[in-house]
């Protein structure tokens, strides 16, 4: 690593070259400005001015005791999904069950005419009636409410309104891969917390609170990948860690909602200064309704829709008009009911066959089961040859041990055992995780 420049402005064109050239890499620490002004012979005011700049960017960020390091800012790669052998089951994707989502053709045949135009308000007010009668009948404070195009839409709208590139955000571990890409996308630095089925572990969220973080993203509960639900217990520890560092932005990812099987808790309270609660309707209602609901304290939801305002504008009004109406459709509502049943069948079905090979595995709710093993790739690799596609566990790692995911959504109560023996089969008897 080669670093030159007669001013501030020069250096720090010179250490963006460096990491644009991946001379330094992500986390990689940079030299104390004492050190880099004797080096390059410059007044330590000078390389402080530059280390200042390039924070301004959002290149590099300060990290404690580590100094100062380069921001994980790299570009996001598409992951495409590769097409499977014929016969082989997936349980690798996230999908509901089609079978238990509603069927929109009655909704779209009944839709209002009326055509969204510019100047008209950006929300559907019988969406936002919606959406705070679904909110309070779980307990969720609602002071405002934004719509969203999906989950992330909404948490990479409300780490935005609040957080720059450097500020350290707490995140579940192991947990879903794109609040993880998102965040290293936004230049943030990333604090694994720990969990188990009950939730985050306190012990785990009081350190990286005492350490110093500026925002928490959970998932209340069909926590993603272990399924994951808090308590009313769980959900008490927690909130009076939280009441002690009132200033950390808290964001509650309900992606599964109604359908998770497990009862609504929040970490929410009404003192909490910044917080924001995000449902998608994707896993009850379809994924290819792009659209979610954001409660959260006015200050945030007025951040996040003067931005959308700025730039896609709205969602769709044909979108939040068939929200609207299946949301408020009582059959609808029978169909969700008998969805969460159907998945809580599933799950214990899997988690049971498991059991009878001794083999653990944790969903306490959700779409999935996480199964920890000792080796993923090659356990993926002879499931698929049996004929079951599951998600190797690494990309929704950072410190926990090795896992496989499946997706339960589809698969039978009566496919159960003939998955659970393909796995045994593929497992050697000290690869298999203790029961959950």
């Amino acid at each position: 690593m080669q670093l030159s420049g007669a001013s501030a402005n020069d250096l720090a064109g010179s250490v963006e070259r460096a990491i644009m050239a991946s001379a330094l890499r992500p986390g990689e620490r940079l030299p104390t400005v004492r050190a880099l002004a004797g080096t390059l012979g410059l007044s330590p005011a000078t390389v402080a001015a530059a280390f200042k700049l390039l924070r301004t960017r959002g290149l590099v960020a300060g990290d404690g005791r580590r100094g100062t390091v380069v921001c994980a800012k790299p570009p996001v790669a598409a992951r495409g999904t590769a097409a499977l052998p014929a016969g082989v089951r997936n349980l690798a994707l996230g999908n509901p069950d089609p079978a238990l989502l509603p069927d929109l053709t009655p909704i779209l045949g009944r839709l209002q005419s009326t055509r969204g135009l510019y100047g008209r308000a950006a929300n559907r007010p019988e969406l936002i009636r919606a959406a705070t009668r679904m909110f309070e009948a779980d307990g969720i404070p609602v002071r405002e409410i934004a719509v969203v195009g999906g989950a992330f839409d909404g948490i990479e709208r409300v780490l935005v309104a609040h957080l720059r590139p450097g500020d350290r955000v707490a995140i579940e571990d192991p947990g879903y891969p794109d609040v993880l890409d998102l965040a290293r996308a936004l230049g943030l630095l990333t604090r694994p917390v720990r969990l188990d089925d009950r939730g985050l572990l306190p012990t785990d969220l009081a350190r990286v609170l005492k350490a110093g973080v500026q925002a928490l993203v959970v998932t209340p509960r069909a926590q993603n990948p272990t399924g994951a639900a808090l308590d009313a217990d769980r959900t008490d520890e927690l909130r009076a860690l939280l009441k002690l560092y009132p200033d950390v932005l808290f964001i509650e990812d309900d992606h599964a909602g109604p359908i998770s099987g497990a009862d609504a808790f929040t970490l929410v309270d009404e003192t909490r200064m910044r917080w924001a609660i995000v449902r998608s309707v994707s896993k009850f209602l379809g994924p290819d309704l792009r659209l979610a609901l954001v409660a959260g304290d006015t200050l945030t939801i007025a951040r996040v829709n003067g931005r959308q305002r700025l730039g896609t504008g709205w969602v769709s009004h044909i979108l939040q008009q068939v929200a609207a109406e299946l949301l408020g459709d009582a059959e609808t509502q029978k169909l969700i009911r008998r969805a969460a049943r159907k998945y809580a069948v599933r799950r214990t079905a899997l988690i049971d066959a498991l059991a009878r090979h001794h083999i653990g595995a944790h969903g306490r709710s959700g779409l999935n089961v996480w199964i920890p093993i000792a080796e993923e790739s090659a356990t993926a690799q002879a499931l698929m040859a049996a004929g079951w596609a599951v998600a190797a566990g690494e990309r929704f790692r950072l410190e926990s041990p090795p896992a496989v995911r499946v997706t339960i959504a589809a698969l039978k109560r009566e496919e159960a055992a003939g998955f659970a023996a393909a796995l045994s089969a593929a497992l050697k008897p000290d690869q298999r995780g203790r029961p959950a």
